[in-house]
């Protein structure tokens, strides 16, 4: 199992289900407050709060004598050795083999991808190139984020998975079509650049942790809406009330968070920010 949130869901669905899980495995404690306290993953913390043994080494895994591994979001390489002696099914969150790779949902928003899905497949030494044995698809919505479309896949993901496993796994299917790979988001591309297309931006901004600058100081960007009127002109950047201008279209900020302080409505934001005509994001 893997270490986000992601991995919670199918983990206590298969505990529910009554499948014996004798050992889980999930990266070390890592610091994730201010405080800086060493704190467990959340699948961790839901294993131990089931009673399961939890281990943070891999090497660990060979040990454990089980019929199969279930793998998700565990973002690391599996060895070769460990492959050749414990089957492993591991849930991935796209249509294979479009988006194999680490950011699968984040890439398919920013490709503006309308359809998207869950695949169980088996693992294979090369990154996400098992055959698969289910593969569920869905509508992406033109307005959905990443928080929300991931939630839906988990769901879809963790029933497939129990159901997968209650009538047996099957014979698996290769995967067809040209691959294409989602590597990381970086930092850097979360920054927003306002001349580019407002749909662009639009989807930037619904994968979450986008960023513009205002007045030197960086400023999030948490929510917006893409407008329909694209009758506003100005320079990319410029603002009209919470309406900014893009290179093609404008965005329209719902909720911001300036650098230092907390999450805030674009109204209030700007009633203390109070732009001039001159005043540009990201400039």
């Amino acid at each position: 199992m893997g270490t986000p949130t992601l991995a919670v869901p199918p983990l206590l669905a298969l505990h529910e289900a009554g499948y014996e899980i004798p050992m889980v495995l999930s990266r070390p404690d890592a610091r994730r407050s201010r405080r800086g306290d060493l704190q467990p993953s959340p699948v961790k913390a839901a294993a131990l709060d089931l009673g399961l043994s939890v281990t943070d080494s891999i090497a660990t895994v060979s040990e454990v004598d089980a019929d199969l591994s279930v793998v998700v979001a565990y973002g690391r390489i599996i060895p070769t050795s460990l492959l050749e002696s414990l089957a492993m099914v591991n849930m991935h969150f796209s249509l294979l083999p479009r988006w194999r790779g680490a950011a699968p949902v984040e890439r398919a928003i920013l490709a503006g991808d309308t359809h998207t899905g869950v695949c169980l497949m088996a693992v294979e030494p090369e990154l996400d190139t098992g055959a698969v044995y289910r593969r569920e698809e869905i509508e992406i919505g033109p307005d959905e984020t990443l928080e929300s479309l991931r939630d839906r896949l988990v769901d879809i993901g963790t029933n497939q998975l129990v159901s997968a496993l209650t009538e047996g796994l099957g014979t698996p299917v290769p995967q067809v079509g040209e691959p294409v790979y989602a590597s990381k988001i970086t930092k850097s591309e979360l920054e927003i650049d306002w001349r580019r297309d407002a749909v662009e931006i639009h989807r930037l901004i619904r994968v979450g942790g986008a960023w513009t600058t205002w007045r030197g100081r960086r400023l999030k960007v948490i929510a917006a809406d893409l407008c329909t009127d694209n009758t506003m002109a100005g320079d990319p950047g410029s603002l009209r009330g919470p309406d900014v201008s893009a290179g093609r279209g404008s965005i329209r900020l719902v909720e911001v968070q300036p650098e230092g302080k907390s999450r805030i409505a674009a109204s209030a934001w700007l009633n203390g920010a109070q732009p001039s005509r001159s005043d540009r994001l990201g400039a």
